[in-house]
């Protein structure tokens, strides 16, 4: 993959930097809403890569530069103040419990419902653009959960992404049925293709993943994170597959969807009972870092369905090629 183009002075010298080009101070990260920010997003996106599979043109050593690192750090600041802002509670109880009640007084907009009924082709095919960012690393943030876990929280954390990761059979991980499911609409499957096509709110999405992926301290918010995927994943991906094949799709084209409708009501139960409660029994102070991952995940989501949904709605579209 190689470095996308920048979005603006951040992005520009981070990727300037990466390519030895550029030997100036960083500039000042600051931003009142990172979330909308595209060359904030942008330049987390890049920091965080280097972590995952990285930059055609950059040297693997890049992952521990210590001025990308200190950039990223700077980056960083802004967005958790933005995030602890509007998604923190302080909150007691048990997890599964918790995060039941935080997704059932959700009242976000429902892309879902939409795409099922109402969606031409071009919107589905926008849909599938954006979820790309994600979908073609599926699970793999996540998994920087599994080494800081121990116990039944470990054991289910592992059987979870074990499924996410075909239970050792590569043409049945989610990801790669995401990849088919992208080609029956034309879409590259590339991994990376379309960063430089998505707003700032897709690769916000991904990057609430990697921020706490990368911090240790934030575990229990990954694990709260992964929780609220799971626990709002069955409906949605139904309707998706039916949106799916009333615009065409063959069974083939819809399995990413139909897989989701089985594995994660499932899936549900581990993540909220065996992850979340096991892992807040051993760590009762965590609780809070927990719910507040689960409603990063849900207030970011609603973000991009809004994004998407007034796009169509106001007739303007991104057809990428």
């Amino acid at each position: 993959m190689h470095l996308p183009p920048a979005r603006g002075p951040l992005s520009s010298w981070l990727i300037d930097h990466l390519r030895d080009e550029s030997d100036t101070p960083c500039p000042p990260a600051a931003s009142t809403e990172p979330w909308a920010d595209e060359d904030l997003q942008l330049a987390l996106w890049c920091c965080y890569e280097l972590h995952y599979r990285g930059f055609d043109e950059v040297d693997a050593e890049a992952e521990w530069d210590l001025d990308v690192l200190a950039f990223r750090a700077s980056l960083e600041q802004s967005w958790i103040e933005w995030l602890r802002a509007g998604f923190w509670a302080e909150v007691e109880g048990r997890p599964s419990q918790l995060l039941r009640e935080l997704i059932d007084n959700d009242d976000g907009p429902s892309l879902a419902a939409y795409l099922q009924r109402h969606a031409d082709r071009d919107e589905f095919r926008e849909f599938l653009l954006n979820r790309s960012i994600y979908q073609l690393k599926e699970a793999d943030p996540h998994s920087f959960g599994i080494p800081r876990l121990e116990g039944p929280a470990k054991a289910a954390l592992v059987e979870i992404q074990a499924d996410e990761y075909g239970g050792g059979r590569p043409d049945r991980m989610h990801a790669e049925l995401f990849r088919t499911t992208m080609r029956w609409l034309d879409l590259d499957d590339t991994y990376g293709r379309y960063v430089p096509d998505v707003p700032a709110v897709t690769l916000a999405l991904s990057n609430v993943m990697s921020y706490f992926a990368l911090h240790r301290r934030w575990t229990g918010a990954l694990l709260g994170h992964l929780a609220a995927l799971e626990m709002t994943s069955t409906l949605p991906n139904r309707r998706y597959a039916a949106g799916a094949t009333r615009l065409g799709a063959d069974p083939a084209a819809a399995h990413y969807f139909t897989e989701h409708v089985e594995a994660d009501a499932v899936h549900e139960q581990i993540a909220a009972h065996d992850l979340c409660d096991s892992y807040a029994a051993d760590h009762p102070d965590a609780v809070p870092d927990i719910l507040f991952g689960a409603a990063c995940c849900l207030g970011l989501d609603n973000l991009l369905a809004q994004q998407l949904l007034s796009g169509w709605n106001a007739g303007a579209r991104k057809v990428a090629s």
